[in-house]
């Protein structure tokens, strides 16, 4: 049976890890690759297994959990104490023998303290460090004392080297993949960077693919695309090349999640429904989701407006969203099946699987120069 902590042995300590998924794993994967799981509490289900760790007598108990929250400190400000986010209460309600939490998820460096308890997180991309200093008085076997910091971690310097030999080796076997040429773009570079109204050049490049490779009525017969900023992983390519060539390692670097295309029919008024469940502005939780769409299709957003009654205008060549009327749209199977927590796809009809989403959008690179286009499809006001 999986155990959720483990014993380390550190010197003369004996230090317990506890980790926690994230509660909201169902609304960031694949739900179908977690069916029949249950994401419980995070706090809730560490409190319910330290008995047993307590009984193991560890001298500290150090909790990993993949929640986080977003601070106005500095990564290497010490004790910082404007920590927000879903990790706060999670923290506050975790059994006192906890002595100190790393978090992760929302992929920031801080290093806090929630009422007296040591937070910390290191980024992302391994470019920090979290460590933790702990002074535990041997006699009573008790930690008196917690400090948590971020250390850079400079790429300049000394690398392992069975793991530079491990590394050496995958580049080897994928280089003559990874390095061959695929398209030529018609600009050096094509960003994710979203305008003020959330949207950007390569989510609509990649938005029009996933419309490309479904439109024909045998693959589908979409008229609209949607796609998750959350999947377009890098610009492309990752620094401005004057040749503007595109290899295929710098495709798969935006999109390597391996996503069929999956083609559904959905009502006006469920687009409707789908376009109110994106996240408009970052929140504690995480940063805005806006739905990427593709040429042809246009909606206008109200920040100025209440939740779920934001979208104010949609459109597509032109003619208004009809709610009553169907639609066939194409989304990654991600989103199909309400990742993102864009649970409304879950109720499209007449589905029709497709093509993988980075053979989409490398056969569009191939056809023609793509270049930025000028984002004018989604409109933000106030």
């Amino acid at each position: 049976m999986f155990s959720p902590y483990k014993m380390v042995k550190v010197g003369q300590v004996n230090v317990a890890f506890v980790g926690a998924v994230l509660e909201d794993t169902p609304t960031v994967v694949t739900p179908s690759g977690i069916a029949g799981l249950e994401f419980r509490d995070e706090a809730a289900s560490i409190n319910a297994v330290m008995p047993e760790i307590m009984a193991q007598k560890p001298d500290a108990v150090i909790a990993l959990i993949h929640q986080g929250g977003t601070a106005q400190a500095k990564y290497d400000e010490l004790d910082c104490s404007t920590l927000q986010g879903p990790v706060v209460d999670v923290v506050r309600a975790l059994d006192k023998n906890v002595s100190a939490v790393m978090t992760g998820h929302t992929h920031q460096g801080y290093s806090c303290r929630v009422d007296g308890r040591v937070v910390v997180q290191g980024e992302a991309q391994g470019h920090l460090l979290q460590r933790l200093d702990l002074t535990i008085d041997l006699d009573r076997r008790a930690v008196t004392a917690v400090e948590g910091r971020n250390v850079f971690v400079d790429p300049a310097g000394p690398k392992d080297a069975r793991m530079t030999e491990i590394v050496a080796r995958a580049d080897e076997l994928t280089k003559p993949v990874a390095s061959r040429v695929v398209a030529t773009l018609g600009a050096e570079q094509i960003t994710r960077k979203a305008n003020a109204a959330g949207e950007s050049a390569l989510g609509d490049v990649i938005a029009d693919s996933q419309l490309a490779a479904t439109r024909a009525p045998e693959f589908g017969g979409a008229v609209i695309a949607f796609m998750n900023p959350g999947g377009i992983r890098a610009d492309l390519p990752g620094t401005p090349n004057p040749a503007m060539t595109v290899t295929y390692g710098e495709v798969f670097t935006v999109q390597p999640f391996g996503n069929l295309l999956t083609v559904m029919t959905l009502t006006g008024a469920q687009i409707k429904t789908l376009l109110e469940q994106q996240l408009f502005e970052d929140t504690a939780s995480g940063p805005r989701r806006i739905l990427q769409v593709s040429e042809g299709f246009a909606y206008t957003w109200d920040q100025s407006r209440p939740t779920g009654d934001k979208v104010v205008k949609m459109s597509l060549n032109g003619q208004p969203i009809d709610p009553a009327a169907a639609y066939r749209v194409t989304v990654n199977s991600f989103l199909a099946d309400g990742g993102d927590n864009f649970t409304v796809l879950r109720e499209g009809k007449d589905r029709l699987g497709g093509a993988l989403d980075i053979d989409a959008f490398q056969n569009y690179l191939k056809a023609a120069p793509v270049k930025p286009g000028p984002q004018n499809r989604i409109t933000r006001l106030n």
